[in-house]
């Protein structure tokens, strides 16, 4: 195993998941369902915490792995949460229950994101997490952007891709997507950003202010 291997195993292992994430986690594993690794919702629950969010809003609620991760961390925040498969949300909803998460403070909405996302207000949320559909990672991004506050933070898991983006050879459409969206953000004076290698990648994205 490779130190970056051991690194990651470490961050990984380290964390210790509250009894209501783990059960979700544990759900989600059994239904094929990938949600993101401890060390990526730590990081969430870091993030949420530290940005005081009020406002979340997600791609991809699975059975509810990283919203938990937000909800408890934030203790003021309402999420909404986007996610197509109905089956998902409603174990995500008793995962929120069993949580104690009061129901005022969760609104699933079921449908496909690139027909919800349009509908959502504009520079409304303090956060903005993506985790579904790679292959819409771009368009994903511009509408967090466009729903995020100034100062407010889009995340996008996944942003390594299964150590494909950092490999050049690899010409995949999603390895390719998120290469330009990395290169595109750097470049670009109204944001700043930071990957972590947590995971399989946490593109951090915070909107800078006027």
């Amino acid at each position: 195993m490779s130190e970056h291997d051991l690194n990651w195993k470490y961050v990984d292992e380290s964390v210790v998941e509250s009894e209501s994430i783990a059960k979700a986690r544990l759900q989600s594993l059994e239904l094929g369902v990938d949600p993101v690794s401890p060390a990526v919702g730590a990081q969430l629950a870091v993030i949420a915490a530290a940005s005081d969010a009020r406002a979340i809003i997600e791609v991809g609620t699975g059975v509810g792995v990283s919203g938990l991760c937000m909800l408890q961390a934030a203790r003021s925040a309402h999420l909404t949460s986007i996610d197509s498969e109905t089956e998902y949300q409603q174990h995500a909803r008793e995962h929120f229950a069993d949580a104690g998460i009061a129901p005022a403070r969760v609104r699933l909405i079921a449908g496909r994101a690139g027909e919800v996302l349009p509908r959502m207000n504009e520079g409304s949320y303090d956060l903005v997490v993506v985790d579904a559909d790679a292959a819409s990672v771009i368009e994903y991004v511009e509408h967090g952007l466009r729903l995020a506050k100034p100062g407010g933070s889009v995340l996008v898991a996944r942003a390594l891709w299964k150590g494909r983006v950092a490999d050049p050879a690899r010409r995949d459409d999603v390895a390719t997507a998120f290469r330009g969206l990395v290169s595109e953000l750097a470049a670009s004076t109204a944001v700043v950003t930071a990957i972590s290698p947590a995971g399989d990648g946490l593109l951090q994205i915070v909107k800078l202010g006027a």
